[in-house]
């Protein structure tokens, strides 16, 4: 059995608008976010529902979903703040269906291709 010391880590995991990826991804650059999964997904939730036009356009409707982001990182517990801090400094206008911050511990990670195990795992 392989011994290693493992630092404290945690998933953040932001459901923000899709038009917000970009900048996000940016600001998490710059805060020293060494990488980020980001997925497109669909939301339903509290917030304005868009508006969307029949096939004939003869009719506008309020659409079932929202087109949201999700994004994705794996950090060490003294990153978090900072991460949540370029999150919602980028993402917030304010306005409800912003979207959500979830904090996650991390109890495991494990590269698979260089099989390294904990904080080395994913940076």
């Amino acid at each position: 059995m392989q011994l290693y010391l493992q630092r404290d880590m945690k998933r953040v995991e932001a459901i923000i608008a899709a038009e917000k990826v970009s900048a996000v991804n940016e600001a998490l650059k710059k805060a020293g976010v060494g990488g980020a999964t980001i997925l497109d997904a669909k939301g339903r939730g509290k917030g304005e529902k868009p508006q969307v036009q029949t096939g004939r356009g003869t009719k506008r409707l309020a659409a079932e979903f929202s087109v949201r982001a999700n994004v994705m990182t794996v950090v060490e517990d003294s990153e978090v703040e900072k991460v949540i801090k370029a999150i919602l400094d980028t993402a917030s206008t304010g306005s409800a269906g912003d979207g959500k911050i979830f904090v996650s511990t991390v109890t495991e990670a494990i590269d698979i291709g260089t099989k390294k195990r904990g904080q080395t795992a994913v940076v």
